[in-house]
């Protein structure tokens, strides 16, 4: 009943609630990055949703105008802290996981939810995907998950897969409150942010 239904009344009931501080904080953050260097705000990612349906994910933008997608040998986004593609301001975007906080818009429509594993690229087809893809998106990505809230960038994508694994076989309300509250631990400690 949980995973059926009262996760997305839920989902949808917290990002409405969230929805003016959002749009107070867009103003703000968005203020700052258009300043930084004249590009756009956002940063648009092609995604893989529930059951394999693509979206677009929202992003406030950390890197420069036309930055090079580079990516570490398991296919996971390379993350570093003097990376030289992040601007000043995307640095501190993303340390404090602000840049994140566009996503609250997909979870509204319906794309994400707070909590579920991290959406992954378009690159590999649905058709293509192991039964532990699949598994994976059998649920809502989120915007943050048992792997994020836990391992963040310290484990390999294939060991992050697994876990979300898990957390489908688990999901509950009661989990889904333990990976908030871990998350925000994380976030706050800043803790295995660079998989270096």
């Amino acid at each position: 009943m949980y995973k059926k239904f009262f996760k997305r009344f839920i989902d949808l009931f917290l990002s409405v609630l969230c929805l003016p501080f959002i749009l107070l904080l867009i103003i703000f953050v968005g203020l700052i990055i258009y300043l930084s260097d004249r590009g756009p705000v956002f940063y648009t990612a092609r995604r893989m949703g529930k059951d394999g349906k693509p979206f677009a994910m929202y992003k406030f933008r950390s890197m420069r105008v036309n930055a090079p997608d580079l990516r570490n040998a398991d296919g996971s986004t390379y993350n570093s802290d003097c990376d030289p593609r992040v601007t000043g301001v995307g640095k501190i975007l993303r340390k404090t996981s602000i840049d994140e906080l566009p996503q609250l818009i997909n979870v509204l429509i319906g794309d994400m939810s707070f909590i579920g594993p991290r959406p992954s690229l378009t690159t590999t087809p649905y058709c293509q995907y192991n039964d532990i893809r699949k598994k994976r998106v059998s649920v809502r990505p989120g915007i943050t998950g048992y792997s994020q809230a836990y391992f963040r960038n310290s484990i390999s994508q294939e060991q992050k897969f697994l876990y979300d694994c898990e957390y489908v076989d688990k999901l509950s309300f009661g989990l889904d409150v333990k990976i908030i509250c871990r998350t925000v631990a994380s976030v706050i400690k800043r803790s295995d942010i660079y998989n270096e």
